[in-house]
């Protein structure tokens, strides 16, 4: 059964394993293979556990577990003053996919941004079936625009990767 819930420090390991994961997956070709293959788990883990080593109440992080982490959502709240907050990640494990997990996270990703001026993302352009899930969901693609180096490390991308911006319908 399917148990969600907030993250907190000790979850970074599990958090930037799946992330990583996912990242291998889904963004090769965008992502140098020698990243993906190599430095990709220890850049997670670095980034989660800043990202979890302190609560901050301008983010919310929400993981789905079923026997351990088979999704997360992670978005910074009022990140953009004109789209409002940031859905960060949405990560799902490959094998617990199109089981209603992503929806779920999404769905109480909306919960806690309620209220708010708005929701949006970015998804490599490359990724169909993360645009198809979006726009399953009301997302609607408003941009393109170049995809910035993980960390800032050019090294890290292969060739002229672009990301797209969605803007996610959220309640008041």
């Amino acid at each position: 059964m399917t148990r969600f819930r907030r993250a907190g420090p000790a979850d970074a390991p599990a958090v930037a394993h799946l992330h990583a994961d996912s990242w291998r997956r889904h963004y090769r070709g965008a992502y140098s293979d020698e990243f993906l293959d190599g430095d990709v788990v220890a850049d997670r883990l670095a980034v989660w556990s800043d990202r979890l080593g302190t609560a901050d109440p301008r983010r919310c992080t929400i993981l789905a577990e079923d026997g351990g982490l088979i999704g997360f959502a992670n978005t910074f709240l009022d990140h953009d003053p004109e789209w409002g907050a940031l859905l960060d990640n949405l990560h799902v494990a490959g094998s617990y996919q199109r089981r209603g997990i992503g929806a779920q996270l999404l769905a109480l990703t909306g919960e806690a941004v309620a209220g708010r001026s708005g929701l949006y993302l970015w998804v490599l352009e490359q990724n169909l079936s993360a645009q198809a899930f979006y726009e399953a969901h009301g997302g609607r693609r408003v941009e393109r625009c170049p995809v910035e180096p993980p960390g800032g490390v050019a090294s890290r991308i292969t060739g002229s990767p672009y990301k797209l911006r969605y803007v996610l319908p959220v309640s008041s």
